[in-house]
């Protein structure tokens, strides 16, 4: 087994440097890329430094930001074409506590059960929760889950959630190129996508924890921006167009 952790950066230096040591204290094995967008604030600078020491990290750097599911899809890219058995990403601003990484690839083999193509970092089985929120983003999150749930007949619990590990063989049955999400709703496209190949999907709970630091990327254009792909891809989904 290899396993490639991919994290994607935009003004994250707050909180990078902590994280990636906390990434190999708790997955030692893995291989770490950064998919940083070029920010301001010097996070690709700092990872191009760290990854002449240490050889385990990767940097990719690209022009712009040009937001986080096409970030994703280039670190998909990486991993297939770098032959790793599992991709496992997670947020840069320690809502998604890597403590939990090592439950997430077992289970994407468990003991006596199916092996699994998609296991995901879940808020919403039992024994996962959330922290740091007000109600009404607890609502919002809760609905939006409902709603992209419906539209595209998903079985997992949190679908919006980005804390998962992906099993690269799966991956490569999924035309990336044919992907509208470019934002947030990527999450759950690309789950419905797999569901098309026949993905096997997997739960772990996990404790959500709202950014101590730094300023978060969500902007209310991107959010109707997904409900309208979701709506999109949900007609086709109980259409067939």
């Amino acid at each position: 087994m290899s396993l490639l952790i991919t994290i994607a950066t935009y003004n994250e230096i707050e909180n990078l440097p902590l994280l990636v040591e906390a990434i190999f204290r708790h997955a030692p094995q893995c291989d770490l890329l950064i998919v940083d967008d070029n920010s301001p604030d010097g996070t690709g600078k700092w990872c191009d430094e760290q990854a002449q020491r240490e050889p385990r990290l990767k940097c990719l750097h690209r022009a712009g930001k040009q937001g986080l599911g096409t970030a994703i899809m280039a670190a998909m890219r990486y991993a297939m074409e770098h032959d790793y058995t599992y991709l496992l990403n997670l947020d840069a601003d320690f809502s998604h506590d890597p403590q939990c990484l090592p439950a997430l690839v077992a289970g994407m083999a468990p003991p006596g059960g199916p092996p699994r193509d998609v296991m995901i970092g879940s808020r919403y089985i039992p024994g996962g929760k959330i922290e740091g929120w007000p109600i009404v983003r607890h609502l919002m999150s809760r609905g939006v889950n409902v709603y992209a749930r419906v539209l595209l007949g998903l079985k997992p619990h949190d679908v919006s959630g980005g804390y998962r590990c992906y099993r690269t063989e799966m991956l490569k049955k999924i035309d990336l190129n044919t992907i509208r999400s470019r934002g947030y709703s990527f999450q759950e496209e690309i789950l419905w996508r797999l569901k098309r190949a026949g993905a096997n999907f997997g739960e772990t709970p996990i404790t959500f924890v709202d950014r101590q630091r730094g300023a978060s990327k969500i902007n209310r254009g991107e959010a109707w921006q997904a409900v309208r792909i979701l709506m999109a891809l949900g007609v086709r989904n109980w259409t067939g167009r």
